[in-house]
């Protein structure tokens, strides 16, 4: 089994990390192949809306520190995204990522039955940690970039760990039970 993991917060020891951390370690444990990616680490755009990869390409044009990464995940058999709310929203680290993702679009993305230039089935582990404590708050990132994410790369199995709570006011550290659901996740997919 080969994971691949992209952490979109830019504090190195951030709580979407922690999550992300304990469902990596196990399945590390259970003889998965992780690689994780601090995307705050690399350098890159996002997309330049240049429409290459529809027109004269397969992949993204961008030659930059993504590129290889855009290539990895075509193998991994599970994707984890983990990452804080910043402003409403995902972080721009992970914005650029996602804008990028769209070269995974085959050219008629919007008429073919399986618009993705990746193999079906992968699944998605999609970890978001946020400091507002109210359940309502920001439930609709969840579904709107796992939405998006399914139809260019293909996901199957789609979860969700949402860190309610979690980190308000940059303050580190993660309830048990949060790390407990993700080390269940994993033991669960091995």
């Amino acid at each position: 089994m080969k994971i691949s993991c992209l952490l979109g917060s830019p504090r190195k020891e951030s709580n979407s990390a922690a999550i992300a951390g304990r469902f990596v370690e196990t399945a590390e444990s259970l003889g998965a192949k992780v690689e994780t990616v601090v995307l705050n680490q690399l350098n890159y755009r996002g997309c330049q809306g240049c429409m290459s990869c529809k027109t004269t390409s397969d992949k993204c044009v961008l030659k930059d520190d993504l590129a290889g990464v855009l290539e990895a995940l075509k193998d991994a058999d599970i994707v984890v995204m983990a990452m804080p709310v910043y402003c409403s929203d995902v972080p721009g680290q992970v914005k650029c990522f996602l804008d990028r993702t769209f070269s995974y679009l085959k050219p008629d993305f919007r008429t073919e039955a399986n618009p993705s230039r990746i193999p079906l089935g992968k699944k998605l582990i999609f970890i978001i940690t946020q400091g507002a404590p109210a359940e309502e708050m920001f439930a609709d990132i969840p579904q709107r970039y796992t939405g998006f994410l399914k139809r260019s790369m293909g996901f199957g199995d789609t979860y969700v760990i949402r860190g309610i709570g979690v980190g308000a006011g940059g303050a580190v550290g993660v309830p048990d039970s949060y790390l407990q659901k993700a080390e269940e996740l994993a033991r669960s997919l091995l």
